[in-house]
């Protein structure tokens, strides 16, 4: 096990700066899906009860100008 995780070490680990950059590179990727994640969990939960979901209801075409 410890020769297959070799590698990965010396490209990710070894250096600094490369290790920050897999730190970053994850928390944006970790950040973008949670946002998506709980993103669909409300809208899920409050489907019908959004603006986007009633906005129809309560505005008029843009189409028409008041002239």
């Amino acid at each position: 096990m410890a020769s297959a995780s070799r590698p990965i070490y010396n490209l990710f680990f070894r250096k600094n700066y490369a290790m920050l950059g897999v730190v970053f590179a994850s928390a944006f990727a970790f950040e973008m899906v949670w946002d998506r994640t709980t993103d669909g969990i409300w809208d899920r939960l409050n489907k019908g009860r959004q603006w986007k979901d009633i906005r129809a209801k309560y505005v008029e075409s843009g189409d028409d100008d008041d002239e």
